[in-house]
């Protein structure tokens, strides 16, 4: 089968609009997949098609990340630290990514893969919004990250285990969505909030606490604050927030006014509260 011009991957769902897809099938080599040494799935030709090849060097792995609903959208944090082993590898990593005007995403894991899958996806939701004239449902974003994890799934046999986790403003239900992976690609959507991530237990541990419906703004970031503060204390590969060299977690808002970056400054104030607030308290 053929559309505009170039052959179309076998039992696609859609034809024209999935850049993923069209890069699986004409420069498989591309692919994150191939890149780290794995077999596409959905474009395996034959055993001789690639080469995969063991990884000798430790691989930096990041963690962690959550999400929740507030009264205007979802919030998306994530702390700061790459771990490779019993060492820190990087204490200024990005884990939360815009992936388009109302959608965004973090990542726990291998941190170069999850870091690829980061900017395919975000390169993904942008052609298929320049082909088809309109942006993906948010149901339809999840999906296709889905897809992209369930061809991950050659590099997760490795040990480069890349779990997302993925949030995005439903303009038709007028609500912040949350949604969660496994490693086979399967997705399932969160009501209120979840975390992943070596420290990811220990952060929804205090959100089962704090979280309430309708938080504000303010609110919701106080509670993020917490929560990552709260397993950085309990999981080694968690970082917290280290306002002597001015290094705060990573977090943004997604609302019906799109996404927004919560600034440093923010960030900053509001953890001294929160650090004074448990100096009384103790």
């Amino acid at each position: 089968m053929q559309s505009s011009g170039f052959d179309l991957p076998p039992g696609s769902p859609d034809h024209c609009s999935s850049f993923f897809q069209f890069l699986s099938t004409h420069r498989p080599e591309l692919t994150p997949m191939a890149r780290w040494g794995g077999q596409p799935i959905l474009q395996q030709r034959g055993p001789h098609d690639y080469q995969s090849s063991p990884f000798p060097q430790p691989v930096a792995h990041g963690t962690t990340v959550l999400a929740f609903k507030y009264a205007d959208g979802v919030l998306i944090a994530g702390d700061r630290r790459a771990t490779e082993g019993f060492q820190i590898a990087e204490n200024r990593m990005e884990k939360v990514y815009k992936t388009d005007d109302f959608s965004a995403m973090a990542i726990a894991g291998a941190a170069g893969p999850c870091l690829e899958m980061a900017k395919l996806f975000s390169i993904e939701l942008e052609h298929y919004e320049k082909l088809d004239g309109v942006q993906l449902s948010c149901e339809g974003k999840a999906n296709r990250l889905g897809q992209m994890v369930k061809a991950n799934l050659p590099l997760v046999m490795q040990g480069l285990v890349v779990i997302p986790l993925f949030v995005g403003y439903d303009a038709k239900r007028a609500q912040g969505r949350i949604f969660k992976y496994d490693i086979t690609g399967g997705r399932y959507e969160e009501t209120e909030f979840h975390s992943i991530g070596s420290g990811g237990k220990d952060a929804r541990l205090l959100l089962k606490e704090r979280y309430q419906k309708d938080l504000t703004e303010q609110a919701a970031v106080r509670i993020a604050l917490r929560a990552l503060a709260n397993a950085a204390e309990e999981d080694v590969g968690t970082g917290g927030p280290d306002p002597i060299r001015r290094i705060y977690p990573s977090m943004k808002v997604v609302s019906g006014q799109g996404v927004q970056d919560i600034e440093e400054s923010t960030l900053a104030t509001l953890w001294e509260e929160l650090v004074q607030t448990r100096r009384q308290e103790s």
